[in-house]
């Protein structure tokens, strides 16, 4: 796994995929560990999840550079993921006996009822390199303390954040195999995902990633968590504070290079506040400092890799040749590195990309309506799903 760093399009480092044995001495070792750590008591899993956070705390810059070096994301950026990822497992480390705890039901006299939790056993977890960190995490801390074990397949740019994922668990004292990093290419995770040492599967990713793991995870009847890809919509209502929303919406769509499932992607204007929002939407949206994710003034750094980019302007120049109007960006920066400038379109016609399909990249789509019932209807005329804000007084 070539690691090229998206602000050179350079190649940074070399990872060598596991071999077959590597990956039968993985599912080995899960399954093993699984058999012990199930029976650690809760309390001492909490602990350990708490000595994560202090892991992920105290190496946060260097955990931080990882990020920012494979897959562009701005420093500044990365470290709150780092925190963020802490703040997760001190959440769990607290909360897991009350999430867990068993719940009772009434029942017959001299009967006892009730609902227990117990852990599935060694966990395929397919994740993405939006966000390296943090995605890894809001899996491992949870399933982990509930008594499972951890198998991550990560992203193929990635595979430095997987390894030092797999370090933060180790430091804070978590036994051999209770989290492991598998550096696989994606054509192999259904050979894992079937083998019968892996009870379960998690993924966040696009729609097609999604439907290739929960179908072979049906085929052999396997529980499966999957989070896939968003257009959210950002509707902007007549009486909103038109400040306060351009603001917020230049970030919503630009953080992260816009490279996010829950980003605001669809902004939905009431046709009052139209021309008004839209202006200082551009405003805001222009003033975004893209630069070196290395640099702390940076907000927008460059897209992942370089193929991201060009399917990402793809999509773009579709959109305007269906009719689409660019009101700034557009055009990729001329510059080193895999950079697309923060972009807006407006009257943007139905099916196109713009319209249709997800833009995972800083191009936001706006659109007029005339009525709150309108901008309802508008919101809801997508396949996707995940989040939505609605901007109103």
């Amino acid at each position: 796994m070539d690691v090229i760093n998206p602000a050179t399009n350079e190649r940074i480092e070399t990872y060598e995929d596991d071999s077959e044995e590597e990956i039968e001495v993985a599912l080995s070792r899960a399954m093993d560990a699984y058999e012990e750590w199930r029976d650690v008591p809760m309390r001492e899993r909490q602990e350990l999840l708490a000595n994560a956070a202090d892991v992920l705390r105290d190496r946060k810059h260097e955990w931080a550079e990882i990020m920012s070096r494979e897959m562009g994301k701005p420093i500044t950026q990365a470290i709150g993921e780092v925190e963020k990822c802490a703040w997760g497992c001190e959440h769990y480390a607290e909360y897991a006996s009350v999430y867990l705890a068993d719940e009772y039901h009434p029942s017959p006299p001299g009967t006892e009822v009730k609902t227990r939790y117990d852990p599935l056993g060694p966990v395929l977890a397919v994740m993405p390199w939006n966000f390296p960190f943090w995605q890894v995490v809001r899996f491992a801390a949870p399933y982990l303390t509930a008594g499972n074990v951890g198998l991550l397949k990560h992203a193929s740019n990635v595979p430095g954040s997987a390894i030092a994922l797999e370090e933060v668990f180790r430091e804070a004292g978590y036994p051999e195999g209770v989290f492991q990093s598998l550096l696989i290419p994606s054509d192999l995770v259904d050979d894992v995902l079937a083998d019968d040492r892996v009870r379960a599967a998690t993924l966040t990713g696009s729609g097609p990633a999604g439907r290739a793991v929960a179908a072979t995870a049906g085929e052999h009847l396997k529980k499966t968590v999957l989070e896939l890809g968003g257009s959210d919509p950002f509707v902007v209502l007549d009486d909103a504070d038109l400040d306060a929303a351009a603001q917020t919406g230049a970030w919503a769509r630009n953080q992260n290079g816009g490279q996010s499932c829950i980003a605001a992607k669809r902004f939905i204007v009431h046709d009052a506040v139209y021309d008004e929002f839209v202006q200082k939407l551009v405003s805001e949206t222009e003033s975004l400092v893209v630069g070196d994710p290395m640099d702390e003034e940076t907000q927008v750094g460059p897209q992942a890799r370089q193929g991201l980019l060009e399917e990402l302007h793809r999509q773009v120049e579709a959109s305007v040749e269906a009719g689409a109007t660019v009101l700034t960006g557009g055009e990729p920066m001329d510059r080193e590195g895999a950079y697309y400038p923060p972009t807006l379109l407006t009257d943007v016609p139905e099916a196109c990309p713009a319209d249709s399909e997800e833009l995972f990249g800083p191009v936001g789509s706006v659109f007029r309506v005339g009525s709150d019932e309108e901008a309802i209807e508008k919101a809801n005329d997508t396949e996707f799903g995940l989040g939505a804000s609605i901007w109103s007084e």
